[in-house]
This record gives structure tokens, C-alpha cells and sequence, in this order.
């Protein structure tokens, strides 16, 4: 055999084994590695972000903030290349916050720094003025005796704990989710939880909380750590706390926004989609830089760059900006809904999303057919030089979970979030917390994930349907 063509053979002998089980070549592997190596010289995700956050802010969903945004996302898909951009509406009940106020009249009068929950009632004409009684957690209030908490306002003081994965907000959270209900339940007239969230700033966390229709609906609010902090030594002095608390705020009837949705259509299977994207609704108290605008640009990037390749993949990427996650995931459901109604999800291949803030990544993980799991592995092979490797476990993002719980596969791109609950629904949720570089780092690895899982020949096959509650 000629020397040239012995070289040849064992190269091609060194380098099946790599891609077997995958559907994946040397020439799709390539492409992928020079979309890693783009992104990294510099992507558009950290342009995206500026744009949303100078040109809409916040944009909380319902409000016309809300609707510019929709605008604002169509248009920049169009202007990035993508081959189609359309809406999806999506309808949700409106919830407007309109003032918040709270201070201690007794023993030791001074002003708090509060915010008032999403989807909570408002006190009235008048403000409320009640003694306190403090509650370690939310076992502890539920354990109160019946009837113990009439008249008085209930106040929570768990402590989040930070992780670099965020495992200690679930923990938490059920204090804002439930704390109301529960308080109602003992005959408070009000609630004030400590914020879920890990800063020692004077800032404030809001978030969705919600009610149960047999229980009466009290006001609820979040206290900035520091202000839960004082609350907390003021009961320890044993004298009586009480509080003034003013909140105006109110349920508007039905609203339309959309999901904004683009494409970089499939050569061979423009049927069969993997999506990527992120929620492009907000908070209205910061910009929404992290939660979730650097999610819109980081998928928004990712897509562009896989759309400026010569050939496209054999199968659609579909980039989506989900419509009101903060308050109930309705975009994410009503995209599942949509491509259960049409028969569509088993064409869904793989979706992934970022929903957690600016961190670097540092672990693919994913919930795919065991078949499939090479090219996950391939894919992660791809991803090593950024710094990250492939594991077993974790879990879809919120606006991916509806269309899981009906059997799509899905893959996560696990961010650091060490520092993220410190800026998480607040008001210091702005632009200046996002390193470009580390932005570039996940456009790199999106548009790595989202080729390479377009391109392969593999089904990622399906899971187990989850049964509605």
C-alpha cells in the first residue's frame, strides 16, 4: 500500500471510534469546533443585552414594557439572520405592583426596605399596622396553633444558603411560594419573608407567591436581608415589634404578549427541531440584565452564528424568548401545549434553555434516549476546552420542563451561580453585573450543543409522559 494511503487508513481507523454510535462525521466535528472558536473571539450576546436592557429595561409581563420587548426581540432576529421569526401568543392574568412602604413604629421606630410578592393583594385604603411574630421557617409557621396569629403580621427569617448550582434556593423558596396561605391559615392579616436571596445589600427579592381559593388573601412582602436581620434582633430584645405596611398593588383581567421564536431552517429534516433559548420577560425592579436578559443573548448569539455557517444543519434550531416565566411559566406551557395540539413532540430532538443568570459554564448534563447518549458524550468532547465536562444527572430549565413533562429529551448547560441569588429579582439586577468574556464562553457552548445535536442522525428518542396533578 502506498505510505500516503497507509497513513489515511489508520487515521480513518484512529478516529471512527470517536464518532461511532453519534452520526456525527470529522467534517461536522470541525464546524462545530469553529463555531466554539468564533464565539470566543468575540460573540454579539454581551450587544443583545445592552440593546434589551437600555432600549425596553424592565419588562415586566402585562405591562407595555412587555409588548416593546416582543417588538424589540422580533426585530433583532430579523436583523441577526435568522430564517424565519414569528409570535406565539400567550395569554396570563396582569399583575401591577404600584407602591410599597414598611417601618417599624415600636420599640425602636426606623424604616425597612421591602417589596411586595408578585401577585399579591394590597392593604387597602390604609396602610396595616400590626405586632409581629417571627417564625424561623415555614414548618415553623404551620406548626402555630390555630388562631395564634389573629390580628398580627407573620414574619419568616429563613436563610438561604449560597451554591455554586443554586440547590439552596428550592429549600427556601417555599416561604415566598406558601408563606401567605399558610400565615392566612393562623389569622394574620399580612406576611413579610425574608428575601430569597443571598446578598447582604439593602436590596429587596421579589417573586411569584400565590393563594389557594379557600384561604383568605393577605398581603405579602419581602424584606431586604439586612431588614430581616433587624427584625429579628428586635424580637430577641423581648418587647413587642410592631409595623406599618402600605402596598398597592392589583390583578388586571387577561392579557396577549407572544413568544418570539426564530429559526435557522434544517437542510434535511426541517421538521425535526432542537431549541434553545430563554424567558424575555422581567421584574420590574432592575433591568433584567441576569434573569434573564443574558439568557435572551446568549441563545440569540448562538443561533446567529450556526445560521452564518455555509451549510445549515440537517435539522431546525429553533432559538425561542419564552413570555412570562417570572409569574408562571405561561410561555413556556403554552409552547408545549401548542406542539402537543399540533402532534409535534416527538419532532422535538432537544431543548435546552439559560435561565441562570451570567456564570460561566461548567457541566453538560442531559435526559436523552441511553442510544443517544454517545453523541451527548461527542458533543461534551467539544465542549472540554471551555472548561466543561459531561455529567450524569440534572435537570431541564423552567420553560423547557412543560415540554419535558411530555416526553421531549433535553439537555442543561450548567452555569455558576454562586453570585447570582445575590441580584436575582431585584432592583440591582442590571447590566453591569455581566462579564462579556463569560457571555462568549456560553455562545460558544450553545451553539456547540445546538449544532452538533441539529446535525447528528440520532434520535434522542423520548421520556416518560409526567401525568398532570
Amino acid at each position: 500500500m502506498h505510505p500516503a494511503r497507509t497513513l489515511l487508513a489508520l487515521s480513518l481507523l484512529a478516529t471512527a471510534p470517536a464518532f461511532a454510535g453519534t452520526g456525527l462525521d470529522a467534517g461536522d466535528i470541525a464546524a462545530a469546533e469553529g463555531l466554539r472558536e468564533r464565539a470566543m473571539r468575540g460573540s454579539e450576546a454581551w450587544n443583545v443585552v445592552e440593546s434589551l436592557t437600555t432600549e425596553v429595561g424592565p419588562r415586566m409581563a402585562g405591562t407595555p414594557a412587555d409588548a416593546k420587548a416582543v417588538q424589540w426581540a422580533k426585530a433583532r432576529m430579523q436583523a441577526m439572520g435568522f430564517d424565519k421569526v414569528y409570535l406565539e401568543p400567550v395569554s396570563f392574568p396582569v399583575w401591577l405592583r404600584h407602591h410599597e412602604r414598611a417601618e417599624v413604629l415600636a420599640p425602636y421606630p426606623q424604616p425597612l426596605v421591602v417589596t411586595a410578592l408578585g401577585g399579591s393583594v394590597g392593604t387597602g385604603d390604609a396602610p396595616i399596622e400590626a405586632e409581629v411574630v417571627a417564625f424561623a421557617n415555614l414548618d415553623a409557621l404551620k406548626a402555630a396553633p390555630e388562631g395564634s396569629l389573629e390580628g398580627k403580621i407573620a414574619v419568616i427569617t429563613n436563610r438561604m444558603v449560597r451554591f455554586k448550582d443554586g440547590r439552596g434556593y428550592s429549600p427556601a423558596v417555599g416561604a415566598r411560594s406558601n408563606g401567605a396561605v399558610e400565615a392566612a391559615r393562623k389569622g394574620a392579616i399580612a406576611i413579610l419573608i425574608r428575601s430569597i436571596g443571598t446578598s447582604s445589600d439593602r436590596f429587596a427579592h421579589t417573586g411569584a407567591m400565590r393563594y389557594v381559593a379557600d384561604v383568605p388573601r393577605i398581603p405579602a412582602a419581602a424584606l431586604s436581608n439586612p431588614d430581616a436581620d433587624l427584625i429579628e434582633h428586635m424580637v430577641a430584645r423581648g418587647k413587642p415589634v410592631r409595623l406599618r405596611l402600605d402596598i398597592g398593588a392589583e390583578m388586571r383581567a387577561s392579557y396577549t404578549s407572544h413568544n418570539v421564536i426564530g429559526e435557522i431552517r434544517g437542510r434535511e429534516l426541517p421538521g425535526e427541531v432542537v431549541t434553545i433559548g430563554g424567558h424575555l420577560d422581567s421584574w420590574d425592579l432592575g433591568t433584567g440584565a441576569i434573569d434573564d436578559g443574558a439568557g435572551i443573548g446568549i441563545t440569540f448569539a448562538a443561533g446567529a452564528l450556526i445560521g452564518q455557517l455555509e451549510r445549515a444543519p440537517r435539522r431546525t434550531v429553533r432559538v425561542i424568548a419564552y413570555a412570562n416565566e417570572e409569574q408562571g411559566l405561561y410561555g413556556g406551557k403554552a409552547y408545549a401545549e401548542a406542539r402537543a395540539a399540533a402532534g409535534e413532540i416527538d419532532d422535538h430532538q432537544l431543548g435546552a434553555e439559560s435561565d441562570f443568570g451570567a456564570g460561566r459554564i461548567y457541566a453538560l448534563r442531559a435526559g436523552v434516549d441511553p442510544a443517544a447518549w454517545p453523541v451527548i458524550e461527542q458533543i461534551g468532547q467539544v465542549l472540554a476546552p471551555l472548561g466543561i465536562t459531561t455529567e450524569r444527572g440534572g435537570s431541564p430549565g423552567p420553560d423547557v420542563g412543560p415540554i419535558v413533562a411530555k416526553g421531549a429529551p433535553w439537555a442543561q448547560l450548567a452555569q455558576d451561580g454562586i453570585d447570582y441569588f445575590d441580584y436575582h429579582h431585584t432592583a440591582n439586577d442590571t447590566l453591569d453585573k455581566i462579564d462579556p468574556r463569560a457571555l462568549d464562553q456560553q455562545v460558544a457552548a450553545y451553539a456547540v450543543l445546538a449544532y452538533l445535536a441539529a446535525e447528528s442522525e440520532v434520535d434522542f428518542g423520548s421520556l416518560p409522559v409526567k401525568k398532570e396533578n
